[in-house]
Formats: structure tokens, sequence, C-alpha cells
């Protein structure tokens, strides 16, 4: 029954995507990258939730709340803060620029050789850090749902986590070489629903496996009595926590900023937006949904640690043990061709985020300036090709690290301060010149590289926070505040010599939304009040 649901779904959401896209036109740059500019905000917000919510949050969060409890919800709840900033600040730039990628921004207000770093770093960061951890993290969650290992009969770990994230690497290829950015959105949109439905079953399994004949409202007393000082939102003293209250003030809130204001792979989709209107409709709708983010990205690993603990069960294993323990058979199967589709989700939306950096960046900027619009295409669906294949056989080696989630946020640090540093500074500062942005960017690059890469390995894969005493999300903040007073100082000595100004450049309606500053409030109240609930 498990396998029947699980291909019923998948053959379900793949007919119906190719249904409502199939005369859809993606040979063109445009087409292919940005949907067209077509999308609208049901699309967007729907796209950009499943983007976000694949199997590194489904089983890395869930996996940090096992081990840390409910203090790592700040990677949904302050996730909201950085879409009202998006939507109210940042999109309406990027959308009158007329960019396909961010760096493509850069150059703009910069210069080509920001331009080239930026994509430069995005291309290392997509094919060594991000794809590789879509793969692992699908792969440890599927085996555990599906218990692949009695139905292929294949004992060893490494050896079945290579044959699953090669699985799932082929079927996003097909997905990423024959779509475009609307067919992946629409995708996206069909399975988001499945995964929030599914996500909030698994919660509420959850809740009643723990309560026992009490049912879920025993389950949630169980959660606040046994242990209450794991349902702290500011994480409770004298428990060790990966994100101490503090860092949601620092390096928490710049990853957050990041990954929603300038990440290519998220921040494509609202580049796709047929008006600024609906991508703030859009990025507003996601902020609401992340509101709920705890429920099924938390709530399920904070029953997992009073079901598990003490059994041997590793951070990145206990979801999908749960998923499989708690979940009727034919659910199962549903729920397991839901996040299938997540994965592929993700991974496409990295792939065709690679493909336009590449293409766009440096094969028609670099390579081929001549290159016409179907042969870029065709060369970005080649190198993603390329990029696809070594993360399959890359992503088993992740196995060795103790919590994905943990480290896929830390190695995210290295590339995100140094360029969100660039992208801020240039748009709150007209005066900074190019070779500021440059330079903070290299320097900012390095300093990461030699505090979350160099020294670890250096000292035995000691963290650098034992040296200092100082958490990395704190650090980054350190770091990134040092760039900003870099480039400030670079335009009080040598300025522009004319203030930068955003040229217009889009055929889309730049007209605002009437309700973003309302919806905006609202959502930032909110904010405050689940920290202020769930404190103790």
């Amino acid at each position: 029954m498990t396998i029947v649901s699980f291909l019923l779904f998948t053959l379900f959401a793949a007919g119906l995507t190719w249904f409502l896209t199939r005369n859809y036109e993606n040979k063109s740059s445009e087409g292919f990258f940005l949907g067209g500019r077509s999308l609208t905000f049901p699309i967007i917000a729907g796209s950009l939730l499943l983007t976000n919510l694949s199997t590194e949050q489904m089983v890395g969060l869930n996996g940090s709340a096992y081990k840390n409890g409910l203090a790592v919800m700040a990677w949904e709840v302050i996730a909201v803060l950085a879409l009202v900033l998006m939507a109210a600040y940042f999109l309406p730039k990027f959308l009158r620029s007329g960019i396909t990628t961010v760096p493509q921004f850069l150059e703009q207000r910069f210069d080509g050789r920001t331009q080239t770093l930026a994509n430069s770093i995005f291309l290392a960061a997509y094919a060594l850090l991000l794809i590789p951890i879509v793969l692992y993290s699908g792969a440890k969650g599927l085996i555990n749902m599906m218990d692949l290992h009695t139905l292929t009969g294949i004992e060893s770990e490494f050896t079945l986590l290579t044959i699953t994230c090669i699985g799932i690497g082929l079927a996003g290829m097909m997905y990423s070489r024959f779509g475009g950015l609307r067919t992946l959105a629409v995708l996206d949109t069909i399975n988001g629903i499945g995964l929030l439905i599914g996500g909030f079953m698994i919660a509420a399994f959850a809740l009643y496996v723990l309560g026992g004949d009490g049912g879920i409202l025993a389950g949630w007393d169980t959660l606040n009595t046994v242990h209450p000082e794991r349902m702290d939102s500011t994480g409770a003293e004298g428990l060790d926590s990966e994100v101490p209250f503090s860092t949601i003030f620092t390096g928490v809130a710049l990853l957050n900023l990041f990954y929603w204001c300038t990440n290519q792979q998220i921040i494509q989709r609202t580049f796709g937006a047929s008006s600024l209107a609906e991508g703030q409709k859009g990025v507003l709708l996601t902020g609401a949904l992340k509101l709920l983010g705890p429920i099924y990205l938390v709530l399920p690993g904070l029953v997992a640690y009073h079901l598990y603990f003490g059994q041997g069960v590793s951070n990145d294993d206990a979801y999908g043990k749960l998923v499989a323990d708690v979940l009727p058979a034919q659910l199962t199967g549903f729920f397991a061709a839901v996040m299938v589709g997540a994965i592929l989700s993700s991974f496409n939306a990295a792939l065709n985020s690679t493909s336009a950096l590449f293409s766009i960046g440096l094969y028609k900027h670099v390579i081929n300036p001549t290159a016409s619009d179907e042969k870029t295409v065709k060369t970005a669906k080649l190198f993603v090709t390329i990029i696809a294949i070594a993360a399959m056989f890359g992503a088993p080696l992740l196995s060795k690290t103790s919590s994905i989630f943990s480290y896929l946020q830390t190695m995210n640090g290295i590339y995100a301060i140094p360029i969100f540093s660039v992208v801020v500074m240039g748009m709150v500062n007209k005066r900074v010149p190019s070779a500021a942005a440059f330079y903070s960017m290299v320097s900012g690059l390095v300093v990461m590289i030699g505090l979350l890469i160099v020294y670890p390995a250096l000292n035995g894969g000691a963290n650098t926070s034992d040296l200092t005493g100082i958490s990395n999300f704190h650090t980054m903040g350190i770091v990134f505040a040092a760039l900003m007073l870099i480039m400030f100082i670079g335009a009080k000595v040598a300025p522009r010599a004319e203030a930068w100004e955003i040229t217009t450049n889009t055929p889309i309606d730049m007209t605002p939304w009437k309700g973003t500053k309302v919806a905006s409030i609202i959502l930032v109240i909110a904010v405050v009040a689940i920290y202020i609930g769930f404190s103790k």
C-alpha cells in the first residue's frame, strides 16, 4: 500500500504539471529562467515555500529540534521578518532593474569583476554545498520513511545512500532539463499543498502517539511538563543550543536576510513576477505561511526526542523514523511522494539558479557573448547536468556530519556574509566605489573560509567558537559589520564620481501593492507574539 500511494501521487503531480504547462514557451532565457515574467502571487508563494521546504528543512530542522529543543524555531520565525524586508525594500529595487540574477544587480551597481566574483561564489556554493545537501537529506528521509533497507535488501547504509541519491538526482535532472521556471513553480505549488497537509498530519499523529489514551492534548501536555526546558523559545538555561537567543540578532538574522532577500535559488521565483504587486503579495503570503512552519518543522522533532532519546537514533534519522512509526502505510506512501516532490523542488531550484548564474553571468558574459538565447539555454542544461552528476556521488560523504542543518547554516555563512554585505551597502550608500565592494567581498570570503573551514581542519575539527568563546553566528555578525565599515570608509575616502541611481529596465507594472504596509505590520506583531508566548 505504501508503494502504491507513493506512485499514484507522484504520477498525479507530474501529469497535472504537464497538462498545465504543455503549451508554455521555455526556449528563450526569459522563458526558461523567469517563467516569462508571468508568475502570480499564489504560484510565487507556493514555489517559494516548497523551494525552502525541502528535506534539509523537514529532516534537518526537525533533527535540530530533536537535539536542541524549541529554540531552533528561530530559523522559521525570524524568516518572516526577512520576508517583510524583501517585500518592502529589496524586491522593488530588484524588479525595477529588470535583472535575472543577483550578480547582474552587482554589475549594474558596481562593475563586471564584482559580478563575476559573486557569480563564481554562488556557483561554488550551490555545487559544493546546497545541491549535495538536498540530495543527502532527501535520501536519508526516504530510506527511513520507506524502510528501503528491508525493501531493497541492501544492508550497507552508505551503499543505499549512494543509490538513493543517484535515483533522486536522475529524476530531478529530467524535470530541470525539460521544464523552465514556470513548470517548476507549478509543480512546486501542487506538491506544496500535499506537503503542508502531510506535515500537519505528522504533527497531529505524533502528538496522538505521544499522548497515548489521552490523545493529542495529552501529547502536548507531555511536551510541556516532562521536559519543559526544551519548550522555551529563547533556549533554556543549561540546555546546550546551537541557536542561543542572542544570535537571532546577529548571524541568524543575517543568514535569514541573505536567504530570503539575496539568495539566487530562492528569489529567482520573485524575479518572474508579473508585477511588483503580485511579487509583494507572493512574498508576504509566504511570510504568513512561515508562521506555521514550527508546527511541522520543529514539533515532530520535539516529539521524536520523547519517543527515541536514549535509543541510539541520530538527529538526521529521527524525522524519517517518526514518519514511518506514526503514519498508516497508505499515508506514509503519500507523504513519501510529497517529500520526493519537495526534494525535486529544491534540487531543481538549485539547478535552475545554477544554470542562470552560469549561462547569463559567465557563458554569455565572458565565454560567448554573441550566443543566441537557444544556445545559451542548451549550454546551461549541459552545465547543470555535470553539476548534478557530481553532486549525486558527493552527497553520501555528508553522512559524517553530526547535524546536517547546523552544518548547512554554518557553511552558508561563508558566502552569505560577503555577498549580503555588498548588496546592502550598494543599496543604502550611493557613493560606495566598485573597488571597495570587490575587495570587501574578497576579504570577507577569505576570513570566513579561514574561520569556518581552515581553522577546524588544522585543529582536528575544533570549532572557532571553542577558541574565542563567541558563537559562530556572532562571529558572522562581527565580520558583516567590519565589511560594511570598510565600504563606508571607501565611500568617504574615494567616493564614486556620481551618485548611483537605479535605472528602470522592466516591462512589468511597478505599482506597489496597497496592502504591503498593513500586512507587514501584522506579520511583525505575530513574530513578537510567538516569541513572548513560548518564552519561559
